[in-house]
Order: structure tokens, then C-alpha cells, then sequence
């Protein structure tokens, strides 16, 4: 009864079957183990936020260049301010309240061909004022601070994407700071976690693609959806097995599909000649035509006329 899975066509839909739900499976589970990186990622951003004015700084150097794995760690410097060239970052939330970021650029020799390193000295709330930032310390200083990533213009305020006064940023960037100083600058910048006051420490940032923001519940989505599809592969190839299953199970019983009628097999009619009740014979066996031997015809006419009868009674005696 199930021959019918030996067919070309059965071939090909367990080929498809037997390929796609494996693929399925792998996409899904690709997809969770990807969203449990940014879970694991996220939780550890949260535990070097929580411990960076503690945890024991490395060597600037060898956390350069920078990348997911070292982001938020807290890296020292030595070097110098520029007093030069002091920069607000306008439209910053720190804990809920809108401020600014004071950034000073280090001169120092710990990055490769001595580019100088961003620093953010703490945060401020309120509209960028220069007259409320503390100068810098002079002289040559060593910076202890969480290490992150360059910024997008992505990572700028509403009101700080679009033209902004002299001596203030949008966002921290090599490529645009490389326009306001005549030197170099290092693709990543440090927050310090101990700042003078009025300064307010900023605390570090994940780094784009590693914590729960809305790529990551995408993610747990697409999950879900490569499951669904693999259990859809299966139900569609068990509906279609059934329903194979059926129609064979019918077909050797000798019953087909509803709306179809069986074709009876007729062959050619014999010709037959007329019924025997058709057959109008007379009292002799003959048929009653019009046959002119007979004295009477159809109607029951003599065949003589009345005038020869009468003669025929006139004889002479």
C-alpha cells in the first residue's frame, strides 16, 4: 500500500524533508546560542560597570586596538592634557538626566605613533557651559579609566547631529576629532571613574551589538520562527503521506475519489428486427400486409365490387 513513496515525486519531497529540517534546526539553534552571547555579553558589560572604579587596571597598550573582548575593561595611561583644545559632548543622559560630557584629549607615547587618547573627565548636567568645567591637571598625569569603542553618529543626541558651536562634539570619533586638533587620535577613548568634582562619572557603555537592545530580541525571534518552519516541513510531509495513504488504501478497495463516476464498458448493440408482438399475422400464419393475393385487404374490403356480386345471384336458372 505505501509503494507509492518509491514514486519520483516521493523521492524528491523526502529528499526536501530530510534536507530542510536539519537546516532548520541548525538556523534556530545558531540564532539562541547567538542571542545567549548578547545575554552573557550583557550581564558582563553590567558587572564591569558595577566594579570598574575597583577592578585592577591593565596597561593601555595591551588592550589596543580595541574590540568586543576588551571593551569596559579599565586601562591606565600616562601622559599629558591638552589644555588646548577642552570639548563638550552635548545632549548626554547619564541616570536619567540630560548633560553634557567634558572631554580632554591625552598626549601620550602609550599608543602607536603616539596618537593622542580621548578622555572623558566626567559628565555635567544641564546645557554645555565651559565656564562650569574644571580645568584639567597640568603637568604629567596617569588615567585610570573603562576602555570603549569609537562612536557612530548613531551615538549622538537629538539636538547634537546637526551644526554645533565652536570647541563641542557630537560624538567621539578619531575621524572627527582629526579636524579640530593637528594630530592624531586613537580610534578608542577612556571614561574615568574617578573624577573631580563637580564631575560625575560616566559609566561604561556596552559596545554596539553585544547587549539586550532590539537586535538581540530579533534574534530570540528568528529562533523561534527556523523551529516553527522545521515543524511545518513535518506536518505538511505527514498530511501529504496520509492523504497518499488514503487514496491507495481506497484504490485497492476499488473505490474512487468522490466526484468521479466509474465508466461503464459497453460494447456494440446487436441489431434485432422487430418485436414478435410487432409481427401482425391474419388467421393463416401470414402477415397481414397488402399483399394482392389476398381477397381482403388491410381494412377488410372485399376485393370484388358490390356490382359483381349482383350478377353473380341473377344467373338463369
Amino acid at each position: 500500500m505505501y509503494r507509492f513513496l518509491l514514486t519520483p515525486r516521493w523521492w524528491g519531497i523526502n529528499i526536501f524533508a530530510v534536507l530542510a529540517i536539519p537546516v532548520c534546526l541548525f538556523m534556530g539553534s545558531w540564532q539562541l546560542s547567538r542571542f545567549d552571547d548578547r545575554v552573557d555579553r550583557h550581564h558582563e558589560q553590567q558587572e564591569q560597570s558595577r566594579s570598574a572604579a575597583h577592578a585592577k587596571a591593565r596597561p593601555l597598550a595591551s588592550l589596543l586596538p580595541v574590540t568586543e573582548d576588551t571593551v569596559g575593561h579599565t586601562a591606565k595611561v600616562t601622559g599629558r592634557f591638552d589644555a588646548e583644545h577642552p570639548l563638550l559632548v552635548p545632549d548626554r543622559t547619564v541616570k536619567g538626566e540630560r548633560g553634557f560630557y567634558v572631554l580632554s584629549l591625552l598626549r601620550t607615547d602609550d599608543t602607536e605613533d603616539g596618537k593622542a587618547l580621548p578622555v572623558v573627565r566626567g559628565w555635567l548636567p544641564g546645557s554645555p557651559d565651559p565656564a562650569r568645567v574644571p580645568a584639567p591637571p597640568k603637568g604629567e598625569v596617569t588615567v585610570r579609566g573603562a576602555l570603549q569603542a569609537s562612536e557612530s553618529q548613531n551615538d549622538a543626541g537629538d539636538r547634537a547631529s546637526g551644526a554645533l558651536p565652536r570647541n563641542q562634539l557630537g560624538f567621539i570619533n578619531a575621524s572627527a576629532l582629526v579636524n579640530i586638533v593637528p594630530y592624531g587620535v586613537e580610534g578608542a577613548w577612556l571614561t574615568e571613574q574617578r573624577t573631580l568634582k563637580p564631575l560625575k562619572p560616566v559609566p561604561p557603555a556596552a559596545p554596539a551589538g553585544t547587549g539586550l537592545d532590539m537586535k538581540a530580541f530579533q534574534n530570540l525571534g528568528y529562533t523561534a520562527q527556523w523551529f516553527v518552519f522545521a515543524g511545518f516541513v513535518v506536518f505538511m510531509w505527514f498530511r501529504f503521506f496520509r492523504r497518499e495513504a488514503e487514496m491507495a488504501k481506497d484504490a485497492a478497495l476499488g473505490l474512487l475519489p468522490e466526484g468521479e463516476s466509474p465508466q461503464e464498458e459497453t460494447g456494440p448493440q446487436e441489431e434485432t428486427g422487430p418485436a414478435d408482438g410487432d409481427d401482425r399475422a391474419d388467421g393463416d400464419g401470414r402477415d397481414g400486409g397488402d399483399d394482392p393475393a389476398d381477397g381482403v385487404t388491410r381494412a377488410g374490403t372485399p376485393a370484388s365490387s358490390p356490382e359483381g356480386a349482383g350478377s353473380r345471384s341473377r344467373s338463369p336458372a
